[in-house]
């Protein structure tokens, strides 16, 4: 999905020269995983000549909101605290990643 995100609509080739090459994915594994997300409906493609143009359904940010809400409900019934009282306790924090929280929690109790 970040090949097609980040250049836009494109053959599978295209696909494949990002993500194969030695110590990387085999050709059949791409096209395997490409059929996989067609068939979940989080890529579309056209026919154009003889290949076909992939491009995806939701955009990454669209993408990455649903699956994190999707992660929450699975893993923490929703509930934002637990999830961060987790990652506190078992990741080590660094002094920005501390910051960077308390700046987007700072901001979140200014929105009406």
């Amino acid at each position: 999905m970040k090949v097609i995100w980040k250049s836009g609509p494109c053959t599978a080739q295209v696909v494949i020269d990002a993500l194969s090459g030695p110590n990387e994915w085999t050709v059949s594994t791409i096209k395997t995983l490409l059929g996989r997300l067609l068939a979940k409906g989080a890529l579309s493609h056209e026919k154009n000549g003889k290949a076909f143009v992939y491009a995806a359904v939701h955009g990454e940010a669209d993408y990455r909101a649903a699956e994190a809400d999707s992660f929450l409900d699975r893993f923490f019934d929703g509930a934002l605290s637990p999830l961060f009282a987790h990652f506190a306790s078992t990741r080590k924090l660094r002094k920005r990643d501390i910051d960077e929280i308390e700046q987007i929690l700072r901001a979140s109790k200014r929105k009406p």
